[in-house]
């Protein structure tokens, strides 16, 4: 599996990679696998202030419904609309096309609480 080092992750498997002052925000490799075939995503409402842990969105696979957190607090500022029409997106490029959301930062510190790619590999071999 890859984990690209220019993004950080969180414990419940969320990525997201700092553009200036947006950050963009998905669900990993080891997620995507683990949902199995995604089959709907329900996006947060732009301009949603959200805080960081918060259940913001909701993936859904052949599988079960999966709540999706916020892993950083700031203002929802767009939406990946490509999802709607394909979901699947997220299983085929989950660090690419397949994004969820992206993110006004209004506490880029809560960035040094995310773990890196390193430490998240280490994070997936505990789960295993």
């Amino acid at each position: 599996m890859k984990f690209p080092n220019n993004c950080k992750y969180t414990k419940t498997h969320e990525w997201t990679k700092k553009e200036e002052k947006v950050c963009i925000v998905g669900v990993t490799e080891y997620a995507q696998k683990e949902l199995s075939d995604v089959v709907y995503v329900e996006l947060p409402d732009i301009s949603r202030d959200i805080k960081a842990g918060e259940a913001v969105c909701v993936v859904e696979s052949v599988k079960a419904a999966f709540d999706i957190f916020a892993p950083l607090s700031g203002r929802v500022l767009e939406v990946n609309t490509d999802l709607e029409n394909n979901p699947a997106l997220i299983n085929s490029d989950p660090y690419g096309k397949g994004w969820l959301f992206k993110l006004e930062c209004s506490n880029e510190n809560e960035l040094n609480s995310l773990m890196d790619a390193a430490a998240y590999g280490k994070h997936i071999e505990g789960e295993q």
